[in-house]
């Protein structure tokens, strides 16, 4: 790595969570509704292991309803790769017909269905909800 690489990682590294934006509008509702009727919420994130802990701590009124979550940067793993939709059925004890999967990216969501996982593409809390309501989730 050339040196003003690493200069430059150094001083963004522990300015990183800054650089993310806040909680989408609505999300946290649907969450704690989702939880509250009882629906098993897993999660699959492309974060890295050093920075995945300080952003779960640091959203962890939505992530504590979360059963458990699948972070690529400890699987060597990424979305839109097909092992790590696999690997993150197994752990979570599903079935790809038993679980949905949501992302607001189109390549993620396409993974997913390439595995026989039903997904829908998040473009709004609004929408999301209406699409969960269709299906008989009770938001």
């Amino acid at each position: 790595m050339h040196p003003q690489h690493a200069e430059l990682i150094a001083a963004w590294q522990p300015r990183f969570l800054d650089s993310i934006p806040g909680p989408i509008a609505g999300m946290h509702s649907l969450v704690e509704e989702l939880n509250a009727a009882g629906i098993p919420l897993f999660a699959i994130t492309n974060f890295s292991h050093e920075f995945w802990p300080p952003f779960r701590a640091q959203e962890s009124r939505m992530f504590d309803r979360f059963r458990d979550v699948v972070v690529s940067g400890e699987e060597k793993l990424v979305k839109p790769d097909a092992a790590i939709y696999r690997l993150a059925l197994t752990r979570f004890g599903l079935k790809a017909g038993e679980a949905v999967f949501i992302d607001d990216n189109a390549a993620n969501v396409a993974g997913a269905e390439a595995i026989g996982l039903p997904a829908i593409l998040f473009t709004d809390a609004v929408a999301l909800r209406g699409t969960l309501r269709e299906m008989g989730l009770p938001v």
